[in-house]
């Protein structure tokens, strides 16, 4: 009967699975497979500005979004939050503490009322020692992560953030990086939005400025207005 607790927990299951599979981590698994990740997960609900684990906090899993946001980050030695990423649905991460970490190295906090699925580490080490070709097939999900986030770093540390902020822009619109006009409405704060460029608030409110004055954005709260796209394109570009 659906309203059995057995019927719960296969409507509970079936839910997971059809969220793990839209995880590029989990995406080409078979199905027996992915049946199997769903037995060791459970599904969490933070509301905004909850704490899902904080830095050497003792590690429970590795998470993928089902809805929401999360912020990971860390807090540098002068008290400034440093944002590794803001991850959102179908993203995993934390991946990296299966094999690697005991306790948390950083912490994560949710921006919004998010849900998350928690893939327990203990249940998902021993799937792993029983399906070999999971864990093959997990390492190779996990390389494309880590090579992505590397490419962040680099860019970070590479570019003026003037630059990083205006492919920020392009990226999330279209219409802009066509080189058009475009609206750009913020899913996160300008404080978030600063840790995510790498830089402070105060920084990118002078690049914000700076922009204005050229005419190339407008800022009225979380609403950016790309006057000229062409010259947003030029900043990324080197013109």
């Amino acid at each position: 009967m659906p309203d059995s607790p057995r019927g719960f927990e296969s409507m509970r299951r079936a839910a997971l699975v059809v969220a793990l599979r839209q995880c590029s981590l989990f995406a080409s698994l078979p199905a027996d497979d992915l049946e199997a990740v769903a037995e060791a997960c459970t599904l969490r609900t933070l509301e905004r500005d909850e704490t899902l684990f904080r830095e050497g906090q003792r590690v429970e899993g590795f998470y993928v979004m089902r809805s929401g946001a999360v912020s990971v980050y860390r807090v540098t030695p002068d008290g400034r939050e440093q944002i590794i990423w803001v991850f959102r649905a179908p993203e995993s991460f934390a991946e990296a503490t299966l094999a690697t970490f005991e306790s948390y190295p950083a912490n994560a906090i949710a921006l919004e009322a998010s849900q998350v699925i928690v893939v327990h580490r203990n249940p998902f080490r021993e799937l792993l020692r029983r399906k070999p070709d999971l864990a093959l097939h997990m390492l190779g999900s996990m390389s494309q992560h880590l090579k992505h986030l590397v490419q962040v770093i680099q860019d970070l540390k590479g570019r003026q953030v003037d630059t990083r902020l205006a492919e920020w822009i392009l990226r999330q619109s279209p219409a802009a990086s066509a080189g058009c006009p475009a609206v750009v409405d913020l899913a996160v704060t300008k404080r978030v939005l600063a840790g995510q460029l790498g830089t402070t608030c105060e920084t990118l409110s002078r690049v914000f400025a700076r922009m204005k004055k050229k005419g190339v954005l407008q800022v009225n709260g979380r609403r950016l207005t790309v006057v000229d796209g062409v010259a947003l394109r030029a900043m990324v570009n080197g013109a």
